[in-house]
């Protein structure tokens, strides 16, 4: 195998795919990438058993073939090559020889027949989505997904197909993020599917604001989505995801509405003088009023008083900080919505204007 391409294009392609490779594996293959060459182009394949990435670059094949090369140097050596610099690569035995003008380089490579691809795909309905729409819902849930539980379904996000909306949702068992966008499908039964956290990481990162559509294929075990210029494919989360309708507050009483800049600050002020370990936040609400106090093993304390429209008795209620903190910075409008039953009773955080989204944070006791 032997080819040529330009520095930009096999940079952008490998900077593409790359945070599918972990850096501690257990097979070593899995540290690769996959060059193909053929028809004037690089296929650049990367793959964690669970998440596969696959994108495309043009390039001048000499000899086509296919190599499993060390994905990080060879990223580090595009990156450390002049801009316009044009890079030859020429496989040699069980090396990979990389030259670019008075540079050379040589990498221990693997067969690609030892590649190990995933297990094939079974073909789904394909559904047509708007780019934004779907990074918009991500961006807005994402954050609330587990990490590391035992509860290994929470260990992901809900993707829920209907008809008439895409709806996104994530908890870890003390909060939850939900949010949908109507929009008509093609599609007579509801499909939903549990993305894993790594794959939903790498989608918010590759996933931009275009208004162009974006097609995914759901089965039973894979989602596959085809954006511009990439194949993204991962395995599923088989379980079943909580009934997080239950959860979500129905027509709290108490209402609290504020300007979530200024909340946001305030809460950012208080919590650095919070537990470290549990970061609690007590929120006394009053006519007009809320106060934020909070406190630490060494006795320092803080606290900041803010007026809101507030008109229902007094109540104090316990949060987690970063909690509040992760909900209000999901939303885009200057007002938000804090709805509460009791001190006991979890709290319904709504952007002012945006019926389509809504966070729920369990209470703490302080």
């Amino acid at each position: 195998m032997q080819f040529s391409v330009q520095r930009r294009d096999i940079l952008s392609a490998l900077q593409t795919v790359i945070g599918v490779v972990e850096r501690r594996q257990t097979m070593p293959i899995l540290s690769n990438v996959l060059i193909q060459g053929g028809n004037n182009q690089l296929t650049i394949t990367a793959t964690d058993l669970e998440l596969e990435l696959v994108t495309q670059c043009p390039a001048v094949i000499e000899a086509p073939g296919e190599i499993a090369v060390p994905a990080r140097k060879l990223l580090d050596i595009c990156r450390g090559l002049p801009e316009d610099a044009e890079i030859t690569c020429r496989q040699d035995a069980n090396q990979t020889r990389v030259q670019s003008g008075r540079s050379r380089f040589t990498l221990a490579s693997l067969s690609a027949q030892d590649w190990p691809h995933l297990d094939e795909v079974e073909s789904g309905q394909a559904i047509n989505i708007p780019e934004s729409m779907l990074k918009q819902l991500l961006d807005r849930t994402h954050f609330a997904m587990a990490h590391q539980d035992v509860r290994y379904y929470l260990n992901g996000l809900l993707l829920s197909l209907r008809h008439d909306h895409v709806r996104c949702v994530a908890t870890d068992g003390h909060r939850l993020a939900m949010s949908e966008s109507p929009i008509d499908l093609d599609i007579e039964e509801a499909q939903q599917a549990i993305v894993p956290r790594k794959a939903i990481t790498e989608l918010v990162r590759l996933l931009g604001n275009s208004e162009a559509e974006i097609t995914l294929w759901l089965s039973n075990k894979h989602l596959r989505l085809q954006l511009a210029g990439l194949n993204f494919t991962t395995k599923l989360i088989d379980g079943r995801f909580p009934d997080y309708e239950r959860v979500i507050p129905d027509n709290p009483e108490r209402q609290m509405q504020a300007h979530r800049d200024t909340i946001r600050q305030a809460l950012s002020r208080t919590a650095i003088l919070s537990n470290e370990k549990f970061g609690g936040v007590r929120l006394s609400l009053s006519q007009h009023t809320l106060k934020l106090q909070a406190q630490n093993v060494e006795r320092e304390e803080a606290e900041d008083e803010i007026e809101v429209s507030y008109d229902h008795e007094p109540m104090e209620i316990g949060f987690n900080v970063s909690y509040l903190l992760d909900a209000l910075g999901a939303m885009n409008t200057e007002e938000f919505r804090l709805s509460l039953s009791g001190p006991d009773s979890s709290g319904l955080l709504q952007a002012v204007g945006d019926e389509y989204s809504r966070y729920v944070v369990m209470p703490m006791r302080l």
